[in-house]
């Protein structure tokens, strides 16, 4: 258990963990699943735990444009669909690398080992198992989007710092620039 004897940094940290939460349930997810039932299950689920920004597939074949449209920060994807499976949608996300890290939870009946490492190769994430329990699913979601937030901050971070450096080692050339000339 963490203990905080100052109160002030304890409603610091309180406070950080409910802005990312906030951030969290903000965060985009699509839902590929060619079962309308399973979709409205997921959707009811999601939006009563406050994630308001869901998008729906039914139909596999609109997958990877929704994915370029949508620009999604969590994928759940079933993998047994007419037209083009999970597996085909997994490895064309892969390929195309447009973003570092895009998780993609696997919905599965299908628990047996073969189908779970042919998933993990092709670039899942993780797996939700139908019949789907609300708890498991929430939790799992949860955690993989504060895994994707916390990846989009330190990409931003990077970003920033590397724009420092760059504007600093402008603001050193042209210091150095301006002492050589003074030297002539």
């Amino acid at each position: 258990m963490v203990r905080c004897s100052d109160p002030d940094v304890f409603e610091q940290k309180a406070g950080a963990f409910n802005v990312g939460f906030a951030e969290q349930s903000r965060m985009k997810i699509l839902m590929i699943d060619d079962e309308p039932l399973n979709l409205a299950l997921l959707e009811d689920m999601l939006s009563g735990s406050g994630y308001t920004r869901l998008k729906l597939i039914s139909d596999s074949r609109q997958a990877l444009e929704m994915c370029n449209s949508f620009t999604p920060d969590l994928i759940l994807l079933d993998l047994m669909m007419p037209h083009l499976d999970g597996f085909g949608i997994l490895e064309a996300l892969r390929t195309s690398a447009r973003d570092i890290f895009l998780p993609v939870i696997v919905l599965t009946a299908d628990a047996n080992e073969e189908t779970k490492r042919r998933a993990l190769r092709a670039g899942a994430t993780d797996f939700l198992l139908k019949p789907f329990d609300e708890t498991e699913v929430l939790l799992r979601i949860g955690n993989v989007l504060e895994i994707r937030r916390l990846h989009l901050q330190l990409e931003m971070q990077r970003a920033a710092f590397e724009e420092a450096v760059r504007s600093r080692t402008a603001e050193l050339r042209e210091a150095h620039r301006q002492l050589e000339q003074a030297q002539v």
